[in-house]
């Protein structure tokens, strides 16, 4: 089975639309998907996400399932190093985050002093279970930091599940499916616009898979397109290859 998290194009967030060179990059992203044989489509409720997601579907024919818990993370919190009151749960300057060793395990850093100014936890739980619901629908039982293929008769091993979203939310549902810190993840990865992550599973043990990263981040249509690579979201100037 292959996950593939499809972050939004270059966005106008005052309006939740895509700007001019949004649009552009959904264009060429859409050229991109119309190639891949999908099993099914998910999308965020949030505008740029939507956007996004509709030229691919417009040239596929296609619909896709609006999943609410796709919406970017949601959990506002206290920065207490910037002083700064209902900010996102990441980009926490590497000075601060870096000497808080629960922030790097995957399970401790939700009950961090930061983490609990804001619904951190509960959110994480929430948007965790809904991408186990999903997994499960297609056969994949999560058991501990595995999923179980040996508790269901119906496992679809062949499914190309698309997901546009956000880069934030894909990086947190990484961490779910990796077992690894969701601050990691935030403050160690950078998911360009329209950028392309898939996640695939292997099952080294008969009836136990766990997912691997194959790419993350991929910009290759973006390329081909000549469109410039966005720096929403990064704090500097991204490689353009």
């Amino acid at each position: 089975m292959k996950l593939i998290f499809i972050r939004h194009g270059d966005p106008d967030y005052a309006h939740d639309t895509l700007t001019e060179k949004g649009w552009r990059e959904a264009e060429l992203l859409a050229e991109r998907v119309s190639g891949w044989k999908v099993t099914d489509f998910y999308v965020s409720p949030l505008g740029r996400a939507q956007d996004t997601a509709s030229l691919s579907l417009k040239r596929m024919g296609r619909t896709a399932v609006t999943l609410n818990w796709l919406r970017e993370f949601d959990a506002p919190i206290y920065d207490p190093s910037r002083r700064e009151e209902k900010i996102i749960p990441w980009d926490f300057l590497p000075g601060y985050w870096t000497r808080i060793p629960q922030m790097y395990d995957k399970d401790a850093f939700a009950d961090t002093d930061v983490m609990k100014t804001g619904p951190v936890k509960q959110e994480y739980a929430r948007i965790c279970k809904g991408l186990d619901d999903l997994l499960a629908g297609y056969g994949y039982v999560r058991e501990g930091g595995v999923y179980r293929t040996d508790r269901r008769d119906d496992v679809n091993r062949d499914a190309v599940v698309v997901l546009f979203c956000h880069m934030g939310v894909t990086l947190f549902l990484l961490s779910h499916l990796l077992g690894v810190s969701p601050v990691v993840m935030t403050s160690g990865f950078f998911l360009p616009t329209t950028s392309v992550t898939v996640a695939g599973t292997e099952e080294v043990q008969p009836g136990i898979a766990f997912f691997r990263c194959q790419g993350a981040g991929d910009t290759w249509h973006l390329r081909q397109g000549g469109e410039p690579i966005s720096r929403m979201g990064y704090f500097t100037d991204p490689f353009q290859d």
